[in-house]
């Protein structure tokens, strides 16, 4: 009985592992697509078309265009939360505000350097339940990591939910500020933007946390 078995390999990849290559080329395609014409700009044709891949294996990767958003946007959530916990680590025993320091400057120099990251990371979601979900959560996420770090440097332990409120507010404020330092509509040098969050970050952790 002839037939191909499910897992032959061509070319030397299996199935799977041409599916794998696939997912990445069309995880790519839509990448490139947000950061040119933005999110509301990425459909399933124009990625296919960017790729020369048929819709079946598009639809072998993701259920839809939100799918594949979310996706792409997870990448990049990934990215830029390695790279403020690779900017952590070596400071996990030194002052908070030394710590506060090298996190900032790691996410302002992606800013700077990845414009098309910071687009998907930082740029705005509005239409988009799923991508505002993801935002939502990403936050959460940030939120959780400092709690962790900056839990045991409380002045008073009860003040927990406070300092919680402090960092949603802050991160989501963050994210807000850095946008607009993107856009323009916050003047100011890489250096410069780093200053003012750091002397912001001062003012809400006063009273609040131990900054030595």
């Amino acid at each position: 009985m002839s037939g191909s078995a499910p897992g032959r390999s061509y070319g030397g990849m299996s199935a799977e592992e041409r599916r794998t290559a696939r997912r990445a080329v069309l995880l790519e395609a839509g990448r490139d697509l947000w950061c040119e014409q933005g999110w509301a700009g990425v459909s399933m044709r124009g990625v296919c078309a960017r790729t020369g891949l048929t819709d079946r294996y598009f639809y072998e990767n993701f259920d839809d265009r939100d799918a594949l958003l979310v996706a792409v946007a997870e990448g990049v959530r990934d990215e830029g939360l390695g790279l403020m916990l690779s900017a952590l680590e070596p400071h996990l025993s030194d002052p908070l505000l030394v710590q506060l320091r090298a996190v900032l400057t790691a996410v302002i120099e992606f800013i700077a350097t990845d414009p098309g990251g910071a687009q998907i990371f930082f740029g705005d979601h509005g239409g988009s339940e799923a991508l505002e979900a993801l935002r939502r959560k990403m936050i959460e996420t940030v939120v959780g990591l400092f709690l962790d770090v900056m839990g045991p440097r409380l002045v008073d332990a009860s003040m927990e939910f406070e300092l919680r409120l402090t960092l949603q507010l802050g991160i989501g404020g963050f994210v807000e500020a850095a946008s607009a330092w993107r856009a323009g509509d916050i003047p100011g040098t890489a250096d410069e933007f780093l200053e003012m969050l750091m002397r912001v970050g001062v003012r809400l952790a006063d009273g609040l946390l131990t900054l030595d």
